[in-house]
Parts: structure tokens; sequence; C-alpha cells
């Protein structure tokens, strides 16, 4: 999900009281609500796990029980040097470590689960597993969402300045509705995945997403492979519960095609690319002496984003008058 939507969760999380139990509980609940994604700062890194956007960071592993100490740790550090620069706290909630570790790793557990919900999946047991997992729940930038988290912290934020009581806050609520309408849109894709295998084309794919747009909620652009094939087609429960509303005919993804192997080999980039895509496609140009091996993904192969998932190899090919590489 995009950072606004992670930090109002980390901020309806505070609002709800628990931004009270310590100073720097605010700051606790969004920073840690973003921490995972500095893996974006760290591509390079030698160690491919902590390198993969989504990866290392994102896991159980790294970013639920590893990274919300340090941060807790931060903050501590932060808040003592402030107090030897004369910082007044006065009328503001004391230092407590365990409130302030608990709000990090609260903070922090919501960042995996709401990844989760969307189609460019999570690696959510790295290292010890590269399995991608996702519910294909929510576009990655959500204006239901963004809706009802702002409103509920806008609200609870004037609540509080009027003195008025903090229980059933609707930073709280907003919290609910998020989870409720999160629960039904994997509901919705759960259904379009049946409806793939029910009715036509009754495909039985090994690999499936059911891609929600960012409006109209309720529909889902279905995308599958099987047997090297990929198609695509649109569920619609408004239309058809138990059937895809339409569908194209499959496609082959050309991963086995000798060329696109032998780009493959020499080429690290399209290596780190194919650990990353989850359907990726092959698309192979000849010319006299060389061929151009790109490589898609089938998930982001249409729209603006097309170009930007996307990683290009050239493969020399003999002939004559053509120079050895």
């Amino acid at each position: 999900m995009d950072n606004v939507t992670h930090s109002l969760v980390g901020w309806a999380l505070a609002e709800t009281g628990l931004k009270g139990k310590t100073r720097k509980g605010l700051a606790a609940c969004i920073l840690a609500a973003n921490m995972p994604d500095i893996d974006v700062f760290l591509h390079a890194v030698p160690w491919a796990p902590l390198a993969m956007h989504r990866g290392f960071t994102h896991s159980l592993i790294g970013g639920v029980l590893v990274l919300p100490p340090l941060l807790a740790g931060l903050l501590w550090l932060l808040d003592a040097w402030q107090r030897r620069q004369g910082r007044d706290f006065a009328g503001m909630p004391g230092m407590h470590a365990g409130w302030l570790l608990a709000l990090c790793y609260l903070g922090a557990l919501t960042h995996p689960l709401l990844d989760l919900q969307n189609i460019y999946a999570i690696q959510l047991f790295s290292p010890v597993s590269a399995r991608w997992f996702h519910t294909d729940g929510l576009f990655i930038v959500s204006p239901w969402l963004l809706a009802f988290l702002g409103l509920g912290v806008t609200l609870s934020r004037r609540r509080a300045s009027r003195r008025k009581v903090q229980v059933g806050t609707p930073a709280g609520l907003a919290l609910l509705a998020s989870g409720l309408f999160i629960a039904l849109n994997i509901a919705i894709s759960q259904l379009a995945f049946a409806a793939l295998e029910a009715g036509p084309p009754y495909a039985h794919p090994d690999r499936a997403f059911a891609s929600p747009p960012p409006f109209a909620f309720w529909q889902r652009e279905v995308i599958w492979r099987k047997d090297g094939r990929i198609a695509r087609g649109v569920f619609d429960p408004m239309h058809d519960p138990f059937a895809l509303r339409s569908y194209g005919e499959p496609v082959a993804d050309a991963m086995d095609d000798p060329l696109v192997r032998r780009a493959v080999a020499s080429s690290a980039a399209l290596r780190d690319f194919l650990a990353w895509s989850q359907l990726p496609f092959a698309r192979v140009r000849r010319a006299p002496c060389a061929a151009e091996v790109t490589i898609g993904d089938a998930r982001y192969a249409k729209g603006p984003v097309a170009r930007g998932f996307t990683v290009t190899a050239e493969v020399p090919l003999p002939g004559a008058g053509c120079r050895a590489r």
C-alpha cells in the first residue's frame, strides 16, 4: 500500500488513546507503520532477501520481530537527547519503555497485513522462504481506506481538542470499518477465483491474481497462468457472482524459448527481475546479429506503469558478417 495509507493506519491506532501511554507514542505508531519500506533504500545490499522490496523487511521475522526494537531504541535515544537539550515535556506522558516497544510492534504489524492485500504480494516468511503471499483484497492505493482513516483521524483529533471522552473514538470506528472493508474485498476475490474454475473457461491455473480497481472495488481483473500460457478475464459479482463476465484467449508466456533462457543465463538484471516476478512473460525481437529479449510481469502488462515493470537484455546471434560478442 501507499505510505499515506500506512501512516493513517498508524495515526488512527494512536488516536484510539494509545498515544497517551508513553511519550513518543504517536511517532512510534506512525513510524513503525511505515518502517518496513526502508527496503526501498537497500536495493544495493548484497543480501538478496534484504535487497528485495517486500522481502525480509516485510516478513514476520524481519519486519515484525527485528525492526520494532530498533525503532523503539532510536525513539528512546531521541527523547533522551531532547531532554539533555532542555526540551520541556510538561503536560505530556512519561517515557515508558514497555509501551514504546509495544506500540512499535503494533504499528509494524499493520504494514505486512496491509501490503498482503494487493497483487504486488509480500514474502511473508523471508528469509526462511521466498514464497510470495497475497489476498488481492485492495488496489495499491485505496481511496476508500484513505477516506475511512482520514475521516476517523480528523474527527478523533477534533474530539480530543474539545476534551471529550475517548471511548469508542472515531479513529477506532474507522479502523473497524477498514477491517470489515478489507474482509469483504478478500471474499470478493475468493469468489473471482472460484468463478474461474467453476464456469467458463473452466481453468485450473497454477497461478492466479484478482486485481481490484481503485474505485469500483467489487470488480476484479483476473489474470492466470496454466501450462505456460497467460490469460485475462473480468469478474463482476453484480453481473454474476459465480462466473467471469468475460475472458480472452490464453497467450504463450514464451519463457521456454531458448533465446529467453540464454538471456536469463547471461543477465543478472533478468534473474533479479524473475526472483520478484509472479507471472513473467517474454517477448523476443530478432535482428540480423542479435535478439532483444524483454521480460515483463503480466500483473503490470497493461496501463501507464507497464514500461516500468520490464527488463531487457540482448543476446548475440551467429551469422555472416556478425561480430562475435
